[in-house]
């Protein structure tokens, strides 16, 4: 199981279709595709008709889902960007920033990361730098 965390705390995953790994996705775009980390930029801008996309994060310590998910922003996707895997509480804000919508944790990570956590860092606007920076 999972769980899905969002600005408004934890929630049951209410998507109930199936992701088609981006290595397996040919001319017609799927509804969902899961998308590794180590992913070409190029062949993820191919995917943009996608209605959910769901970047791996194998490790806390592998940030390249959130450039994944700010080229893909910046190129226009509209649908819902999810983070899943090993994203941990103080990575959220960043996740936020970054484009995605939702984070997917283990049920281990939530409890070993209970929401109150993430709902500490879900006020990601607020806690920016730059803003506080400019004033």
């Amino acid at each position: 199981m999972s769980v899905i965390v969002t600005d408004t705390g934890f929630a049951a995953d209410d998507f109930d279709g199936d992701f088609v790994a981006l290595g397996d996705v040919a001319l017609d775009v799927p509804a969902a595709v899961d998308v590794p980390s180590d992913a070409d930029p190029e062949a993820v801008r191919t995917i943009m008709q996608a209605q959910v996309i769901r970047i791996a994060f194998p490790s806390f310590a592998d940030g390249r889902g959130f450039t994944l998910a700010a080229i893909l922003r910046r190129a226009g996707f509209q649908g819902r960007l999810r983070a899943y895997g090993h994203v941990i509480a103080d990575q959220y804000a960043m996740a936020r920033r970054s484009g995605f919508d939702e984070v997917e944790i283990s049920d281990d990570l939530a409890a070993r990361q209970p929401e109150p956590q993430w709902l500490a860092r879900a006020d990601w606007q607020a806690h920016d730098y730059q803003a506080r920076m400019r004033g």
